[in-house]
């Protein structure tokens, strides 16, 4: 029988997309692909990148306008899976509806909000304060009552466990996946094309940041201070998702703004263009202080970029032994790491190898494959229910 199943992705459509947005466009894509035997119904916010998915087939598309994430969620959302008719709704981003009229498979990225205080916070946005009140209160709530809660790693599985351990039979590990893209030959007149585009320079560290206090950036602009003092001629720091009075406040802050020459720059980059951004790059530096999974240790690994990562948290889960670790709260362990990549051609070659090995072990389609099965469990299982009764 075809199910109705409802995705909520309330940030679809918004233009700067990151990590948890970034997982359920490729989650839809793939499930509209492997699975036409049942329907998708989309539910998000009216946003400026409507083309990044298009409706038709098994897969359509619902804009619901609201007044704040909390009205849509809990209002606006609810009323739109009962005027669907969906059998089933699957909320994608660690927050989902207290009361609605269907079975619920929800998706808990992380509970960092749950292992960290507001006092803890004070670098963070006015956002992503009243993200993390929000999240205390409702995602407790809703991993209890779930008929399935979904994670991205083993490791935070446990820590999900430790938390809250009265959900660990319905408690189910996805692994992200990794784009094709990320995979894809690029020719060399491509590769100069959208190095000139951006500004690049030939040879470059890479980092992603943003302005989330995980993200480490003060010890990863430490450890490039270090490691740009240590050589004649170092490779110069391109700072990617972050915006540029962050940067200059963090090297404020620590006492570095003479490194700034040495630092470009670059703001939010377009998903088209990350691909290029990681293969371009010598090393690609990724050591964060907590991850649920890091997405992009694994794309730069498909882009045959080698990685610095962390020993914390999922990273080593994530990176098996294509990566370089280090401890993220050691600047000298990280310098010291990227001096070795740097000047050390053989090991970056036997990394990149590994790496696009590594990515080869996630699949968006063998992650739709295993939501699938879950969807036809909780519906199932609903559905044997209501027969009994």
């Amino acid at each position: 029988m075809t199910m109705r199943i409802g995705i909520e992705a309330q940030r679809l459509y918004r233009p700067n997309k990151h990590g948890m947005d970034m997982v359920a466009l490729e989650s839809i894509k793939a499930l509209r692909k492997i699975d036409p035997d049942n329907e998708y119904i989309v539910f998000t916010r009216p946003g400026e990148d409507q083309g990044c998915l298009k409706p038709g087939g098994n897969l359509e598309i619902v804009e619901i306008p609201a007044i704040t994430y909390a009205d849509w969620e809990q209002i606006q959302l609810p009323r739109a899976v009962a005027k669907h008719g969906v059998d089933l709704l699957h909320s994608t981003s660690n927050t989902a509806p207290v009361h609605v009229p269907v079975p619920t498979v929800v998706t808990v990225h992380d509970i960092i909000f749950l292992e960290q205080s507001l006092s803890t916070m004070k670098t963070a946005s006015a956002y992503q304060r009243l993200g993390h009140v929000y999240r205390r209160w409702n995602v407790p709530h809703v991993m209890k009552h779930a008929d399935r809660v979904i994670t991205v790693s083993e490791f935070e599985r446990n820590r999900i466990q430790d938390r809250i351990p009265g959900i660990a039979g319905k408690l189910d590990v996805v692994h992200n996946g990794v784009s094709e893209r990320f995979f894809d030959f690029v020719p060399p007149w491509k590769r100069m094309e959208v190095r000139r585009r951006l500004g690049l320079p030939k040879e470059y560290v890479l980092f992603l940041g943003n302005t989330d206090p995980k993200k480490n950036t003060p010890n990863v602009i430490k450890a490039y201070a270090q490691y740009a003092a240590s050589e004649p001629t170092p490779l110069p720091l391109v700072v990617a998702d972050l915006p540029e009075e962050r940067i200059d406040r963090v090297l404020e802050e620590i006492g570095l703004t003479h490194i700034k020459p040495h630092i470009k720059r670059l703001g939010y980059i377009n998903p088209v263009d990350m691909p290029h951004l990681y293969g371009n790059a010598t090393l690609f530096l990724y050591p964060s202080l907590r991850e649920s999974f890091g997405l992009p240790i694994i794309e730069a690994m498909a882009a045959s970029t080698p990685v610095i990562t962390s020993t914390r948290a999922s990273m080593p889960e994530v990176a098996g032994s294509a990566a370089m670790l280090v401890d993220p709260e050691q600047p000298k362990d990280i310098a010291r790491m990227i001096s070795i990549l740097v000047s050390d051609v053989s090991l970056r070659n036997t990394l990149r190898q590994r790496g696009r090995d590594r990515a080869r072990k996630f699949s968006w389609y063998a992650a739709a494959d295993q939501l699938r099965s879950v969807y036809a469990e909780v519906a199932g299982n609903k559905s044997a229910l209501r027969l009994v009764a």
